[in-house]
């Protein structure tokens, strides 16, 4: 019987190939001779890091999407002025200048871990960070993905965006992290690629170099040296998967279900539009706003938003205003220290320090609009309460945009759903900070990633009660949350009552070929299934039956 190891499932398809792992990140020690001289020492770390923020920086001018962001983000940390002091105080103590540079970087990951929320993902990409810098002063070659003649799965104990980014989907089919969650910058990135993705499998670690696997990042399951016929049979699949229908989406018994994009940048709409989006269901605005030492005016956001919408033509576009705040700061903003920064200031709450950078930004959307005449409507991230949903509610509609809407991604929101909605016009539900406070599980800890399954019943029943809650006003509910690109689940959305579904790019031909499989009373049936399941893994194997799924 074939061997399976279990972990999260991060990226959806289905993979079949030989394991390579990353190769090892060089290492450091206390024991290695320190330099004669302190200060050139620590002019060679200066160097060293701001060689690393440059690499960092030209992936990401070649980067687009959630690359592009998460790159440039990874390059600020290597020019973080407090990293370099604490590298300072090391070699000035007597540290080897290389381990100097561990020893910092141990310090700031610590730290960052402890403040839990958004904020320990970027423990892992400062650990990157650090790790190539002393590959820099080392002379040798930084942790990377191995050569190969052919395809294969890549498994790490965890993946940084320099890597991830830069992976070619012709040479890594699939991805196994033994850490990280199905929210990290290594899932986002997974989903832009179109690369099928587990993560947070411990038992990983005893897959052995060359084993040939099969990784199913819908389900989650990794099967270890396959059969002949399951290899066939998985083989078949991609094929089937591939020869996907084209055009609207829709279920086989022609229930229309729009398949939207979630994009940050020109070239995310411009691969929406090549990919078949229906429109975009999730423009995240931040790329505007992080890595600068000001806010961006009015006309240069018209700009960039016109452009955007130009792209698109007649497709409809959903503008979410600023999510910053938490793991994403803005240094122009005076905003406070908080010690839990993902359950703080973020979002529509920066207006209660900052009103000025909403209305601003509501006007260029607006301009935009005016500009190109596209169908565009506005939604407030991080809306908790009726007061909050009629404040953005009556901001958006006083700068000339009459469709307002709020995100659901808090329970309470969910809860109050038929008093929201007669506030605004209508909902998309982000299931991945849904997940987040519904379970009291921070999206970047490993050790709790199996409660951002999406298959945990108690999503789909919050979702049903915000469905349920948002009919009785007649408002629209779309998710655009990653738990969308998940073909079965979005099946299971689609008998919940969710009307449209918003995704990275490459995910909407396995939703749309999911969907032209099944008919709406099997995805009605579905979503009984999995509300009323008592695990996730009851709640999958009902969901499965349901949707007659074959694999």
């Amino acid at each position: 019987m074939t061997r399976e190891v279990r972990g999260v499932a991060a990226a959806p398809g289905i993979a079949v190939g030989s394991v390579k792992w990353l190769a090892a990140a060089p290492v450091t020690s206390p024991d290695d001779a320190p330099g004669s001289d302190a200060e050139a020492e620590i002019a060679r770390a200066e160097t060293a890091f701001e060689t690393v923020a440059g690499r960092y920086s030209a992936q990401a001018l070649d980067a687009t999407g959630p690359a592009a962001d998460i790159l440039f983000m990874t390059s600020a940390l290597a020019a973080d002025p407090a990293l370099l002091d604490q590298v300072r105080v090391e070699i000035r103590g007597g540290t080897p200048t290389a381990h100097a540079v561990t020893r910092a970087v141990t310090h700031f990951g610590e730290q960052l871990t402890a403040l839990g929320g958004l904020m320990a993902e970027r423990a892992s990409d400062l650990r990157d960070v650090g790790q190539r810098v002393v590959a820099e002063l080392l002379g040798v070659d930084p942790p990377g993905i191995p050569d190969s003649a052919t395809p294969f799965v890549l498994a790490a104990h965890d993946l940084a965006p320099a890597d991830t980014a830069s992976l070619d989907p012709e040479r890594v089919i699939g991805l196994l992290t033994v850490a990280g969650g199905p929210t990290s910058h290594t899932a986002i990135l997974a989903k832009a690629l179109g690369i099928p993705a587990v993560v947070a499998a411990p038992e990983a670690v005893t897959i052995a170099e060359g084993t040939e696997i099969v990784l199913d990042g819908t389900s989650g399951v990794i099967e270890l040296e396959p059969t002949t016929a399951r290899r066939e049979e998985v083989l078949a699949l991609r094929a089937r998967q591939a020869a996907a229908p084209t055009g609207p989406g829709r279920t086989s018994d022609g229930h229309a279900v729009p398949l939207l994009a979630n994009v940050g940048s020109a070239a995310d709409a411009r691969l929406a539009v090549e990919l078949g989006a229906e429109g975009v269901g999730l423009f995240r605005t931040e790329f505007l706003f992080l890595d600068r030492k000001s806010a961006p005016t009015v006309a240069e956001q018209t700009e960039r938003y016109a452009e955007i919408f130009r792209i698109m033509g007649d497709r409809p576009v959903i503008v979410r205003t600023l999510d910053a705040g938490s793991d994403k700061p803005l240094p122009y903003l005076a905003l406070p220290d908080e010690e839990n920064p993902a359950l703080g200031v973020r979002g529509l709450r920066l207006s209660s320090f900052d009103e000025g950078t909403l209305l601003d930004q509501l006007t260029a959307v607006q301009a935009a609009v005016k500009e190109t005449g596209a169908p565009v409507k506005v939604m407030a991230p991080m809306v908790a309460t009726v007061e909050e949903a009629a404040y953005f509610a009556a901001r958006a509609r006083a700068a000339g945009l009459s469709t307002p809407g709020i995100m659901i991604e808090i329970p309470a929101a969910a809860l109050r759903s038929e008093y929201l909605g007669a506030e605004v016009e209508f909902f998309s539900i982000g299931t991945n900070d849904l997940s987040q406070y519904l379970f009291g599980a921070d999206r970047m800890s490993s050790a709790v990633a199996a409660l951002h399954d999406p298959w945990q019943p108690a999503l789909a029943a919050t979702i049903a009660t915000a469905v349920t809650g948002a009919a009785k006003q007649g408002v629209k509910v779309g998710v655009c949350g990653e738990s969308a690109s998940n073909p079965e689940f979005a099946c299971v959305l689609v008998g919940l009552g969710v009307e449209t579904l918003s995704m990275a790019p490459r995910s909407i031909a396995g939703v749309r070929a999911k969907l032209a499989e099944v008919n709406r009373a099997q995805c009605e049936a579905a979503a009984a299934a999995v509300v009323s399941a008592r695990t996730a893994e009851d709640a999958l194997r009902a969901a499965r039956a349901a949707l007659g799924a074959d694999t």
